[in-house]
């Protein structure tokens, strides 16, 4: 068998052999140990080191060297004192032809079935193995990935994405982690998260992959942003007092006429017991009932009035609408509380009776003083009474501004027709 011969059976085998010339210029060098030319310059550099350290080379010649996890018995030199100062070296992997075979047993056992992607590519780019999950970005089986070339899945300029990654873990001969974009079956971009790393196979250095495809993620990511986004511009920019509430009352987020609607910094609004802004009133229990549904979700949506009372202490009858988010837990953990509608702003006024509040409606219909004494079955005195008492506690002096009074005070509905109290137990009455 001729030189040449013996160099191309050594191409397939788990051999490295070189020749080199004083000081270390190498000449020759091949084998099949290593896939790439780079991982056998890091092997040669790595046998230069270790033939400078003190007892190298053994009186024999030989020795085992450990390199990128792999056992070599290496041979150096083969022949000393060779021509021209040349000299030889061999480096055979101790049972590679057993340990290949296991690892790459071991690695596709594990990942076979798993949702990630996995792969294993040679270093001339071909597939050696493909689990489900990666056969299935490209709709196809793993049967039909094997054997075949990047380029057979992916455009150019993918492909030529994907063979640079691989060159530089051959390079490298460790692990990278990498987050690339690549282009999906039905023409979309994709996003992929994983790491490269070195194996062995066929006695070759090829490289494996392993990916989660993190596309839909980042879609549903960035479209979550996206309605955050919104919903932040609606609420600071509708002009509406609008604030989230957790489940136990507390203010989480609020706008910026929120905060003034209760005269406050957005700073000390937020985290504030929503009970503190409320006035005291006996329809105060029915609300608190009625916060108890939305919580347990009984219900999802409340509309309903209530007292506010802002940091100088007025008041002011607002027209609430309580909505909770979500369904996915048995209690709802957020509500958003909208003032549609409020009244004008107020200090205190002694609780009206029913037959007063009742007397507003039916002057501000249009009813004179003796339309409501009958309507009422009461006397034209007592009526006038009333009428005058009415004056007094909302600051009027004529009817249209006890009328009008009623209104912006919230006493009134503002938009029911016939006239009606805002409310059936209106903070200002004991009904």
């Amino acid at each position: 068998m001729d030189d040449s011969s013996l160099k191309a059976l050594l191409e397939h085998l788990p051999v490295f052999w070189w020749e080199v010339e004083e000081p270390w210029q190498v000449l020759e060098r091949g084998g099949g140990a290593f896939a790439d030319t780079g991982t056998a310059q890091r092997f040669l550099d790595r046998m230069r080191q270790e033939l400078s350290a003190p007892g190298h080379p053994p009186q024999e010649g030989r020795w085992q060297a450990r390199f990128d996890g792999r056992t070599f018995d290496v041979s150096w030199p083969l022949d000393e004192g060779g021509v021209h100062s040349r000299t030889r070296g061999l480096a055979v992997e101790v049972d590679a032809r057993a340990a290949a075979p296991r690892r790459y047993a071991a690695f596709a056992e594990l990942v076979d079935l798993a949702p990630a992607a996995a792969f294993i590519r040679d270093c001339d780019g071909r597939y050696l193995w493909a689990n489900h999950a990666y056969a299935h970005l490209y709709g196809t089986v793993p049967e039909q990935v094997v054997g075949r070339c990047i380029e057979d899945f992916d455009a150019p300029a993918d492909a030529d994405q994907f063979r640079a990654l691989d060159q530089e873990i051959l390079t490298r001969g460790t692990a990278v982690r990498h987050t690339l974009g690549y282009r999906r079956q039905d023409g979309s971009a994709g996003r992929a998260v994983g790491h490269r790393f070195p194996v062995r196979e066929n006695a070759q250095t090829c490289v494996a992959g392993i990916y989660v495809d993190v596309t839909d993620h980042l879609r549903a990511m960035v479209q979550r942003q996206e309605a955050e986004e919104n919903l932040q511009a609606l609420r600071d920019h509708s002009g509406l007092p609008c604030a989230l509430l957790s489940a136990n009352g507390r203010v989480v987020e609020a706008s910026a006429a929120a905060a003034e609607l209760f005269r406050l910094s957005l700073p000390d609004l937020v985290g504030r017991r929503a009970h503190t802004l409320l006035a005291p009133e006996p329809d105060l229990d029915r609300l608190h009932r009625r916060w108890k549904g939305l919580i347990a979700r009984r219900v999802r949506r409340v509309e309903t009035s209530a007292v506010l009372v802002d940091a100088q202490g007025l008041q002011r009858r607002a027209q609430l609408h309580l909505t909770t988010i979500g369904h996915s837990a048995a209690r709802a953990r957020h509500v958003w509380a909208v003032v549609t509608h409020q009244s004008l702003a107020h200090e205190a006024h002694p609780s009206l009776t029913a037959a007063q509040i009742r007397i507003l409606s039916l002057l501000a219909e249009g009813s004179s003083n003796g339309e409501i004494a009958t309507s009422l079955q009461l006397s034209r005195q007592t009526v006038d009474y009333h009428l005058s008492r009415l004056r007094q506690l909302l600051g009027a002096a004529t009817r249209p501004a006890l009328v009008a009074r009623a209104y912006v005070l919230g006493i009134l509905a503002p938009r029911a027709w016939p006239p009606r109290s805002a409310t059936a137990a209106h903070p200002l009455s004991t009904v």
